[in-house]
């Protein structure tokens, strides 16, 4: 019988190393440059968090302030320790990418958020392939130095169900299986990018879907003006609209009533910091409203008018 067909168009970066997740894309980095010590930001996820944990490299966390500026000592780092910065919303501009590694020498940059924004020479940094298009897994790594070690091809077969489900049916149908599929990724070992996962990268239109990101999000800044500082700089091709609401928490819950389901990111915050931190209340008051490509003009519209719906019966 016929497998899937060998697809005949381009991946985004394909000059770059291509790694099964971002996660271990972290590590390979890591092992690679020799690292003992990273700096990372009290607002980050578990998975990063934790993979340097359990590989023994040591964490200092430092502070971000309520204009995402750094806080942390100036100074160059020691050729063993690296500053690890986060692109939130793709706010990351290539300047403050490039004054930063002026500033501390060794920087890693998590462009998890900002699939479309190019890497710079010479500074090592990371995507995440899932978080923008119906992949179950991959990561891309753009480095100037070569990588260490030969690692072994992961396989995506036996993690496709979620979506090739969702694809024929409700999403909610294969929401667990999505979660489980997430839940298998602990303690995942470095691999190359599976050649399932190259391959379908090959067929996605992504100069289609970064215009769609851009018009949808348009519409939303329009009709839901946010003045936060994720909504500052508008990224090429961007993930989701922050959208501030003092009540986040209640509202997206609310929404989920009416099957408008947006993600809580960072939710770890929650038992970290206090409810007067910044942390917490970005975590919990920015609702990263879904602008992908899936989408156009009447779902933004009608989620739009839900949120005003439900602001107006607060009032």
């Amino acid at each position: 019988y016929f497998e899937l067909e060998e697809i005949a168009g381009e991946e985004y970066y394909p000059n770059l190393y291509k790694v099964n997740l971002g996660r271990t894309a972290l590590l390979w980095l890591l092992e690679t440059r020799q690292y003992k010590k990273i700096y990372l930001p009290v607002f980050l996820c578990r998975s990063v968090i934790d993979i340097c944990v359990e590989h023994d490299i040591e964490v200092e966390f430092y502070y971000l302030d309520a204009d995402l500026n750094i806080l942390l000592e100036e100074r160059k780092l020691p050729a063993e320790e690296c500053l690890y910065l986060v692109s939130y919303y793709g706010q990351l501009t290539d300047e403050k990418i490039l004054y930063c590694q002026k500033v501390y020498g060794n920087v890693i940059v998590d462009h998890t958020h900002a699939f479309f924004q190019k890497p710079l020479k010479g500074v090592d940094t990371l995507y995440s392939c899932r978080k923008f298009w119906g992949v179950s897994d991959g990561a891309y790594v753009s480095t100037d130095i070569i990588l260490s070690g030969e690692k072994p091809e992961d396989r995506s077969g036996g993690r496709m169900s979620h979506i090739l489900g969702r694809y024929e049916e409700n999403a909610g149908k294969y929401y667990q299986a999505m979660l489980d599929n997430a839940a298998g990724y602990e303690g995942m070992e470095i691999r190359k990018m599976s050649r399932l996962t190259g391959n379908l990268l090959k067929a996605i239109d992504y100069e289609k879907g970064k215009k769609q990101r851009e018009e949808n999000y348009a519409l939303l800044s329009e009709l839901l003006p946010s003045e936060t500082v994720f909504n500052r700089v508008i990224p090429e091709g961007p993930f989701a609209y922050p959208y501030y609401h003092e009540n986040g928490m209640e509202l997206r819950r609310w929404l989920a009533g009416h099957k408008i389901f947006v993600p809580t990111y960072w939710k770890n915050m929650f038992e970290q910091c206090s409810e007067d931190s910044l942390e917490y209340q970005w975590a919990a008051e920015i609702l990263p409203l879904p602008c992908d490509q899936r989408y156009g003009e009447e779902e933004m519209r009608y989620m739009a008018a839900r949120i005003r719906e439900w602001e107006a019966s607060a009032e």
